[in-house]
């Protein structure tokens, strides 16, 4: 008997007021809950600050590097290396070119050199390379041996280069891999673009 009188109670009565309360309250909660999933799910579609920075553009004032020296920036977490080669470094570039793997570039060119750096200095200037410091055998970073001579772990006809010193992978000046060594390929030749003579532009390359 009291069941029914409940489940008869007519509308408009405090309890169905209560009851319609409830509802709403319900669902106003509900859909909060559904917009507090939505909101982190939807963010996931946007890039991040962070993402869009690691993909940005690197400006460079490259005035005050000296005939012979290096600098290092970093680019989407990459070391890229800016070397100013000497003229006796230019002109020595195509004379150990029968030593070298890849001298033309030729080699997954769209991937690691640009059109613009498909020549001999393997680069837009021939006294500025731009290359990603990464050896293609296995990521690590060679290290400077731009001194020509002999010295220890290279051969003594060494013309100037980088030296990968975890299996012995070698490189000229222009980032090129030598003959018979682990390393694939040359060093990468990232985008890039001129601003003026002094200011270098990695990661873009619409003007070059």
């Amino acid at each position: 008997m009291t069941q029914a009188s409940v489940n008869s109670t007519p509308l408009g009565t405090p309890l169905d007021k209560d009851k319609r309360n409830w509802i709403v309250a319900t669902a106003v909660v509900g859909g909060a809950g559904v917009a507090a999933v939505a909101v982190p799910f939807a963010s996931t579609f946007t890039p991040s600050e962070r993402a869009k920075a690691a993909g940005a553009s690197v400006e460079v004032d490259i005035s005050a590097i000296k005939p012979g020296e290096k600098i290092t920036v970093e680019w989407r977490g990459k070391p890229v290396w800016i070397l100013k080669r000497t003229p006796e470094q230019v002109a020595a570039l195509p004379k150990h070119d029968s030593l070298l793997a890849d001298p033309l570039s030729k080699r997954k060119p769209s991937e690691l050199t640009p059109v613009y750096a498909r020549n001999v200095n393997r680069s837009i200037k021939p006294e500025t390379l731009v290359v990603v410091g990464i050896c293609s055998h296995l990521g690590c970073s060679p290290s400077d041996k731009l001194a020509a001579g002999p010295q220890p772990s290279l051969p003594d006809d060494w013309a100037g280069g980088f030296l990968c010193a975890c299996h012995g992978s070698t490189f000229d000046v222009a980032g090129r891999v030598y003959k018979n060594k682990p390393a694939p390929d040359n060093l990468e030749v990232p985008p890039h673009m001129y601003l003026s003579d002094t200011r270098l532009l990695i990661g873009e390359d619409k003007k070059a």
